[in-house]
Formats: C-alpha cells, sequence, structure tokens
C-alpha cells in the first residue's frame, strides 16, 4: 500500500503550490489596519471588480464573512429566511442568532434553492407578534446538498422572490466560482442578484486562508466596523492577501478538473455498488449513505483512515468525499478501490 494518504475531507485541505508560495515570498506587505497593506488593498480591489462590486473586504475566514454580512443587513431581533440545509444556519456555530441577534425563519432548500413561493410564504405579515424579516440568504454551490450549483435563472428567481418582500439578500457563495465553471457564466450572473457576496479562497482556490466579502461602499464600510467588533481586522496580512490573489488569478478556470474528478470518483464507486447520491448539477463533491444496520460514519471513516484515505461525514451514516487540486487522477482511482471495499466489507 502506498505512504501517501488521498485527503478528500474537504477542498480547505488544499496547499499552496510553487507559484503561490513564491507570490506569498515576494508580497508587499503594510498595516492593514490603517488600510496600508498594497497587497491587502490590491486584492480588495480585483475581488471587487471580478464580481460586479463596489467594494470588497478581506476576511479571515468565510463564517466570519457571512456573519459580518448578516449583522451589517439587519439590526438584531429581526428574522432572517435561511435554508434548513444551510451552512450559515447549520454548521456556524449558531452565530446567525448569538452574535447577530436574529431569529431564523427556515425554508425547504432540499433542492438546493428554496422555491419563490417558499420565500414569499415564509415572510410574516407586519404585526408586533412577529419579528419582522429583513435578509434572505442563499447558498451556490449547495454543500450539504450534494455540491450542487444552482442555476443562474433559479438563483433570480429566488432573490427576486426576496425583493418582492423588501428582503435584502445576501449569497453565501464560498465555493461560488464552482457554480460559475460549472455552468460557463460570468460570476456576475450570480453575484448581480445579491445585496452582498461572500466568497472563500481557501476552498479549491487553493489559497491558505481568507475569504472576501463584496458589495455597495456603504455596505462594506458598515461592515469594516463589524468586522472589527468581531475581532477579525488583520494587519501585516499582505502576504495572505497575495495567495488569495494569485488564486483568483490563476485558479479559476482549474475548478473544472474537480469537477471531472469528482465524476469519475462518483462512476467507480456507483459502479462498485455504492449508493451514491444522484444530484443534477454535481460539483467537487460526493455523498452516499451507509446500510442502516452497520458501523457509524466516524467508524466508517476510520477503517478508510487506515487503508490511506481521509473523508468526513454528513450525517450519522452520510459520507462525503471532495475532490481538489491535491489529489490527482491516480488517486481516485485508489480511493475508489479502498473505499468500494471498505463498504463492501459491511455488507
Amino acid at each position: 500500500m502506498s505512504d501517501r494518504v488521498i485527503d478528500l475531507r474537504s477542498d480547505t485541505v488544499t496547499c499552496p503550490d510553487e507559484p503561490m508560495r513564491r507570490a506569498i515570498f515576494e508580497a508587499r506587505v503594510g498595516d492593514a489596519g490603517y488600510d496600508d497593506d498594497p497587497s491587502v488593498n490590491e486584492l480588495q480591489e480585483y475581488a471587487a471588480f471580478l464580481v460586479g462590486k463596489e467594494k470588497a473586504l478581506f476576511m479571515p475566514s468565510g463564517i466570519m464573512g457571512n456573519l459580518v454580512a448578516t449583522m451589517t443587513h439587519t439590526r438584531r431581533g429581526e428574522s432572517a429566511l435561511v435554508g434548513r440545509n444551510a451552512h450559515i444556519y447549520a454548521y456556524e456555530a449558531g452565530g446567525l442568532s448569538a452574535v447577530s441577534g436574529l431569529l431564523p425563519r427556515l425554508l425547504d432548500d432540499s433542492s438546493g434553492c428554496p422555491s419563490p413561493d417558499e420565500i414569499e410564504g415564509a415572510v410574516p405579515e407586519v404585526n408586533v407578534h412577529f419579528a419582522q424579516a429583513t435578509l434572505l440568504c442563499l447558498e451556490n454551490t449547495h454543500n450539504d446538498c450534494g455540491g450542487v450549483a444552482i442555476s443562474p435563472e433559479r438563483m433570480a428567481e429566488a432573490a427576486q422572490a426576496g425583493r418582492r418582500k423588501n428582503l435584502a439578500v445576501h449569497l453565501d457563495g464560498a465555493r461560488l466560482f464552482n457554480a460559475s465553471v460549472y455552468w460557463k457564466i460570468d460570476v456576475k450572473a450570480y453575484t448581480d442578484q445579491a445585496d452582498s457576496v461572500q466568497f472563500c479562497l481557501s476552498k479549491g482556490l487553493g489559497a491558505p486562508m481568507g475569504s472576501m466579502l463584496c458589495g455597495s461602499a456603504d455596505f462594506i464600510a458598515h461592515a469594516q466596523f463589524n468586522r472589527k467588533r468581531v475581532g477579525g481586522e488583520m494587519r501585516e496580512v499582505g502576504f495572505m492577501a497575495a495567495a488569495g490573489l494569485y488564486a483568483l488569478r490563476h485558479n479559476i478556470d482549474r475548478l473544472a478538473e474537480d469537477h471531472r474528478m469528482a465524476a469519475f470518483l462518483g462512476k467507480m464507486l456507483r459502479g462498485a455498488g455504492l449508493p451514491v447520491e444522484e444530484r443534477e448539477c454535481s460539483t467537487n463533491m460526493i455523498y452516499f449513505p451507509l446500510p442502516e444496520n452497520s458501523v457509524t460514519g466516524d467508524q466508517f471513516l476510520a477503517r478508510l483512515q487506515a487503508a490511506g484515505v481521509l473523508g468526513t461525514t454528513a450525517g450519522p451514516k452520510r459520507i462525503r468525499l471532495v475532490t481538489h487540486m491535491g489529489i490527482n487522477d491516480s488517486d481516485v482511482e485508489r480511493a475508489a478501490d479502498v473505499v468500494a471495499r471498505e463498504y463492501a466489507a459491511l455488507r
């Protein structure tokens, strides 16, 4: 067995390649707290240009980007419409309520995107008894729903439903470029539908850290205040900004390769008899359930790890595997063999 560990836990495990490391080494830096870091300033300008917004703000993480966005759009005690499977609701440590002070109104996003009727029907009437809804949060690609890339048409329909109810629209686009690459469209087809967008640099794009929060100049001015409030202001962080800038300039188109490898992996696992979830518009994620009367997800992952493959759980008996720039076709083939063998042993 090869000593190489094939890490399919997430695309967050990607590490800088040599050209990105060189960009980090050569970065010009300054105190970003005083807006004096030239690399941060360049990254923010380029990110805003790329998604068609007036301004952008470099954030330490995607979760902080979403948190600051919800704080900036709303006042404490209001409510936000969010999918019950959405990352903002399910996987961000309750920040929507604990920090932003918002009441979540849950939507059916099992298809990856709530319908216009679902959105409009979730907005309460103006009444002293009800926390008023002021924000709609959408996600693309949708992680928990199989990594699906929501079409620009469906995204526009959802956003327009929110606007008809006078809701601000925030797009959690942690993997938004996976969606735009899948549909072969300019990312602005999505971002034009939202008042704000957060996207990650540290997932499939391969940077070591960071996310961008983008919106109007007024929105970003307020967001900068809220970033300070939650401890997200950074200093000589131009080294990491340079990595993010390199990622945006060089690593977007190659996301198609991650999608191809995921499709390859899914095909091999299905061929071996695994019940891989069938999702239209899948990108770089594979999900499959374990047999009902078998081991737990954590126990199954331990077996994979012993054989040199890492994955993660998305529920007690649901397994997720993610392809990224840190693996190749040989890794995918070996991982498929290991996963299929360990799954067959459960029967």
